[in-house]
């Protein structure tokens, strides 16, 4: 026997030990490959819009309240349909307002419980039993398996089946087995979620789009630039931290930092509020009006914190090339360059304008060394950046689930664009005295 072949039959020896065991998973997935196919989810580019993303991943784009035309196009009025289908994208909110405005809300309840159970039955249709088993709560597993998973048609459970929602209703866990079965739903509505990168940056909480994550069955995530370079924050590059920082402010995203991420920002707003006291600091206002539920920050101190925060990333980055010259990242060294007296900045020997010349922490003899200041603020960071429990948390997750690309189904995932030769095949990036195959983000794919 070739060895390729004994290593590969060892390893599959793994989980199937003898023939019997073997014989089952040959039957089993058989039978699956003549299921309907499973509905594949893609996602690219999600930057922090945790709203939208939710909305569009609980209610899978449309495909469960399809689901619910389905089932009760002739039954229920479209307002109806339109409740189910909220129901079941948002229960718990749903839930809540539903309490304080119906009159008999435990009829409502049992009606509800029923719907969802036919909804369910015809969602999880195209899936064998094992894969539906695996999404339902532990908690309502023996009353959810009885009502979805058994066959309704039998007359003489006609009377069991209501008595357990009816039970269900009596006993005080109603809304408990609601919003168990509109996780499910959420569930297996979709197959596989593939996350092709960016899950970072500009928008509001991609702490929410990642807590919603890791409450999928299945998921898999291309890293994109974004993403990498928070794994790079947390991995302890500062020049990563005062980047994503940068970015976080730039959008106002102090409701991400600070109450999603636990970033100590007090010592940088207590620094650029002196520092640039008297400055109005115009180029580094915010791109987005100040939304911040927790944390609402005024504009003209976001503004300072920025520019406070872009200067000691240039430093960090300065630094940085200077000691790696084999990076080639020199073009990027351009806080030397300036010319504040005369408000110019020279690149490739061409002189521009600059449009800000206030940079009282910036020393022309040696412009990307730190102040003093400056170096406490970067400690402070960092310490944030490396001992945040769900910062880290959430990365640990990204890094598991995570990859620079993946196929699926005969197709490649990955984010942006890979550089190739002429000739087809993977360009190079030499590091230090070795080369690696690139795999670099150049520009954004669409969301599909």
């Amino acid at each position: 026997m070739p060895k390729q072949e004994l290593q590969y039959l060892k390893l599959l020896s793994e989980h199937y030990p003898n023939v019997e065991s073997s014989v089952r998973a040959i039957v089993d997935m058989s039978a699956i490959l003549k299921l309907p196919k499973g509905t594949e989810y893609f996602f690219s580019d999600l930057h922090g819009e945790n709203g939208a993303f939710i909305q569009l991943l609980r209610s899978a784009s449309g495909v469960i309240r399809d689901k619910i035309d389905t089932v009760y196009s002739f039954l229920l009025s479209e307002q109806e349909r339109d409740e189910l289908a909220a129901l079941i994208a948002h229960p718990h909110s749903f839930l809540q307002e539903k309490e304080k405005n119906c009159a008999d809300y435990d009829s409502w309840s049992a009606l509800v419980i029923h719907r969802l159970v036919q909804v369910c039955r015809e969602v999880a249709s195209k899936y064998n039993r094992q894969r539906v088993v695996e999404v339902i709560n532990p908690k309502f597993s023996n009353i959810i398996d009885d009502l979805i998973l058994q066959d309704p048609a039998v007359s003489n459970k006609v009377g069991y089946y209501k008595e357990l929602i009816d039970a269900s209703i009596r006993s005080g866990i109603g809304n408990g087995l609601i919003i168990s079965i509109c996780r499910m739903l959420q569930q297996i509505a979709v197959d596989q979620l593939h996350i092709l990168g960016d899950i970072f940056d500009r928008g509001p909480r991609a702490d929410l789009i990642l807590e919603e994550l890791m409450c999928h069955r299945s998921v898999d995530i291309q890293w994109g630039n974004h993403d990498i370079e928070w794994i790079g924050a947390v991995a302890g590059n500062r020049v990563c931290m005062f980047s994503v920082l940068r970015i976080g402010l730039s959008y106002n995203n102090f409701d991400c930092l600070e109450d999603g991420y636990g970033i100590n920002l007090r010592p940088l707003s207590t620094f650029a509020a002196q520092v640039y006291a008297n400055d109005e600091c115009k180029a580094f206002r915010p791109h987005m009006l100040d939304l911040n539920q927790y944390d609402p920050v005024d504009t003209a101190l976001a503004a300072k914190m920025h520019k406070a925060a872009a200067i000691i990333m240039f430093k960090l980055e300065g630094q940085l090339i200077q000691r790696r010259p084999d990076y080639g990242l020199e073009g990027r060294l351009l806080l030397d360059k300036m010319d504040l007296e005369r408000g110019v900045i020279t690149i490739s020997g061409k002189e521009y304008p600059l449009t800000d010349t206030n940079f009282p922490t910036v020393n022309p003899q040696d412009p990307y060394a730190l102040t003093k200041e400056e170096s406490e603020i970067v400690d402070a960071i960092a310490a944030s950046f490396q001992h945040g429990e769900k910062l880290r948390r959430h990365i640990d997750y990204l890094v598991a689930n995570g990859s620079m690309y993946k196929t699926y189904n005969g197709n490649l995932l990955y984010h942006g664009c890979i550089p190739m030769n002429a000739d087809g095949s993977f360009a190079e990036l030499e590091v230090g005295s070795k080369r690696y195959l690139s795999l670099i983000h150049i520009s954004e794919p669409t969301r599909q």
